[in-house]
């Protein structure tokens, strides 16, 4: 077993971070301890990480725990990315200070863009969550990932395509998926099972070469690869227009009668840039 102490730069609202995770049923949190169990895949290995948070907002301070010591620094390389330690939320901050997202940003200063912990449940969960509503989309994921994943150390890890890929639709459609979602979700993990669809270049793309590819792929559209740049690779400058969530906040923050049109969405975002992804999570924030 390995111990190690991580402190970055505040602010970092961690306690936002298990708030926002624990919406999602598969992940193990533990709010009285403010700690959260990582599952990580590393070299197809599978791997148990606990981060405790012992700091504050503004000095903010986490104890980081594992099993294998000779992958301790893999591991801490990972969690970096994930959580977004090595980003300046102050800059985010200053940034949004004079513009009409002020006062979200106020009331939740210090929010991480926390990434999904791997692309491909980052690229299903976004998948199954098409088109639901967000309690039946998170009850959908479960089921997938109680059914067709594993345990390691009482903590849920998403199944592998390769093993998806062998799945009968009827499979998925057993557990309340519709027809075509059980399809999309197949097909795909085949795709990226036999190679033809790979994942592990997506960080190497621009974010219009990775929407360009993946809404190649039946089942995928623009507002799934845009939410595989936004919580899968952590691109800065993402606006998901078509999102319901986003337009019910901006609709409530702006005090509008009904939701945006595309072209006023254009227009309350111009001074959001190159923050478009912060600006998209904190309008989240505001009605979760």
């Amino acid at each position: 077993m390995w111990l190690e102490n991580v402190s970055i730069d505040g602010p970092y609202h961690f306690e936002q971070v298990i708030d926002r995770l624990s919406m999602d049923p598969v992940i193990s949190i533990d709010k009285l301890e403010r700690s959260v169990k990582v599952p990580l895949v590393i070299n197809n290995h599978h791997y148990v990480i606990k981060i405790k948070a012992t700091g504050t907002i503004e000095k903010p301070l986490f104890e980081i725990s594992g099993q294998d010591e000779k992958m301790k620094t893999s591991v801490l390389q990972k969690l970096r990315r994930i959580f977004q330690w090595d980003f300046s939320l102050k800059e985010i901050g200053l940034h949004f200070q004079d513009t009409n997202l002020s006062q979200i940003f106020t009331e939740h200063a210090g929010t991480p863009l926390v990434l999904e912990f791997d692309l491909y449940s980052c690229l299903m969960k976004s998948i199954i969550h098409q088109q639901l509503n967000l309690a039946f989309a998170h009850t959908l994921t479960k089921r997938f990932v109680t059914n067709f994943g594993y345990q390691v150390d009482d903590v849920w890890f998403y199944p592998l395509p390769e093993e998806i890929a062998e799945l009968d639709y009827k499979e998925l459609t057993n557990l309340q998926f519709s027809q075509r979602k059980a399809e999309y979700v197949i097909d795909t993990s085949r795709l990226i099972a036999n190679g033809t669809l790979n994942l592990a270049t997506m960080d190497m793309l621009s974010d219009e070469d990775v929407i360009k590819k993946l809404t190649t792929v039946r089942g995928i559209g623009p507002w799934t690869a845009q939410s595989l740049l936004l919580a899968g690779l952590g691109r800065p400058n993402l606006f998901p227009k078509a999102d319901i969530g986003i337009q019910k906040a901006i609709q409530k923050h702006f005090k509008l009668d009904k939701k945006p049109t595309s072209e006023e969405m254009d227009i309350y975002s111009e001074q959001w840039t190159p923050y478009l992804s912060y600006a998209t999570l904190y309008l989240w924030r505001s009605i979760e």
